[in-house]
């Protein structure tokens, strides 16, 4: 048995001992996700065991290292530890912005005090993060934002707004981006700086989306004080963080086609739809549309794996992540398409305890943000011709 097949054995063991039963079921609502953070709590008692004994074992974050609260995984045992955990269906025992976006910006440009000072409490759960890049002006086109951070001593003063900040109303912290150079070219003078979502000046008001919910908000920055020492990377080279950061964000969208979400399409289906007398699903035309979506959700799962090999072999194309954004997002779409479809009449109910609160029709509207946050589909197919395809003209 060689090593790697040893640490398997012993990690199939312990998570097979560890997570509880209740947390091999598929995520049905925001309660069954645990997002950490000071006001935390946890949904049931399973939740809470199952979080605590993966921050203890250093594998809320497997691969970062153990001196801040990470496992110390190489990229082999990182794979080993997702497929165990895919093959038993366990959830993910921590969802974070700091894991998939903060982290590996501070990782890559902060400096050592960042690094101990934030990455420990990413791991442990502590701190919620959100991220301060969209502005009512600046999308797509995010490098033209105007927040503005002036300088003051020791300190920035930062005015201005954010808009579509994600779960800002929940956050603890705030990974933003502000101009502290008006006078230069749009990508230069921008900084990338951290601060408390609790500093005077700082208010958020949530944004309703047409399924009557929404994670969204407007951020509004008036006059708050930071201290310098909380810049990420370079004064005026924070486009260079901030690129870097986008890649992990639309890597962290694009698992939103993650095959291992939820019950496979054919047995919801089946449940409103029924199965024929060979005991498949009673609609031909229905099912070659679940076939063709599970062939891509396969593809995307093969994607998604090689793209991380790659990566931690510092192989990467840095847009390749724009391309599974895309993939991901247009993916997701169409599996609540069949959803709806599969679901007939009873898909539209929007209010009953029946259908949970409308649960199924929420979510098929919410998935129409998938395609414009963190990049439009439009713009991600325009980094693709450009920097993968190096098409004429692009």
């Amino acid at each position: 048995m060689t090593d790697l097949d040893q640490f398997r054995s012993e990690t199939r063991a312990w998570l097979e001992a560890n997570c509880p039963p209740e947390m091999r079921k598929p995520v049905v609502n925001d309660d069954d996700v645990f997002w950490g953070g000071r006001n935390t709590r946890f949904a049931s008692e399973a939740q809470k065991v199952w979080f605590e004994r993966m921050r203890d074992k250093g594998w809320t974050v497997p691969d970062w290292p153990t001196q801040y609260g990470g496992g110390g995984l190489d990229p082999a045992q990182a794979k080993v530890l997702r497929e165990e955990m895919a093959a038993i269906s366990a959830r993910p025992p921590l969802s974070s912005f700091g894991i998939w976006m903060l982290g590996p910006a501070l990782l890559k440009y902060g400096t050592e005090a960042q690094k101990a000072e934030h990455l420990p409490k990413i791991t442990a759960g502590l701190i919620r993060w959100c991220q301060g890049y969209s502005e009512p002006n600046a999308g797509s086109d995010l490098a033209s934002l105007q927040t503005r951070a002036e300088s003051d001593g020791d300190d920035f003063i930062i005015t201005g707004q954010k808009i579509w900040t994600s779960y800002a109303n929940y956050a603890d912290w705030i990974f933003c981006l502000v101009r502290t150079d008006a006078a230069a070219k749009k990508h230069d003078g921008i900084s990338f700086i951290l601060f408390d979502m609790t500093s005077k000046g700082v208010s958020t008001k949530p944004i309703l989306l047409i399924s009557g919910k929404s994670p969204f908000c407007e951020t509004f920055f008036d006059g708050v004080r930071v201290p310098k020492s909380h810049v990420v990377g370079t004064v005026n080279r924070g486009w260079d963080v901030a690129k870097y950061l986008l890649q992990h964000e639309r890597a962290m969208i694009s698992g939103l086609g993650d095959r291992s979400a939820g019950r496979p399409l054919g047995q919801i289906a089946a449940d409103s739809i029924g199965a024929d007398d060979q005991g498949r699903l009673d609609d031909a035309m229905l099912r070659s549309q679940i076939a063709a979506f599970e062939v891509d959700e396969a593809a995307l799962a093969s994607a998604a794996e090689r793209a991380v090999d790659l990566a931690k072999a510092g192989q990467g194309h840095p847009a390749f992540s724009s391309a599974m954004k895309y993939y991901g997002t247009e993916l997701n779409k169409r599996r609540h398409e069949i959803l709806m479809s599969a679901g007939g009449i009873d898909a539209l109910e929007w209010e009953s305890d029946r259908s949970r609160g409308g649960l199924r029709p929420r979510a098929w509207l919410r998935t129409k943000a998938n395609s414009i946050e963190g990049g439009t589909s439009e713009v991600m197919l325009g980094i693709v011709a450009k920097r993968i395809l190096d098409l004429p003209g692009a």
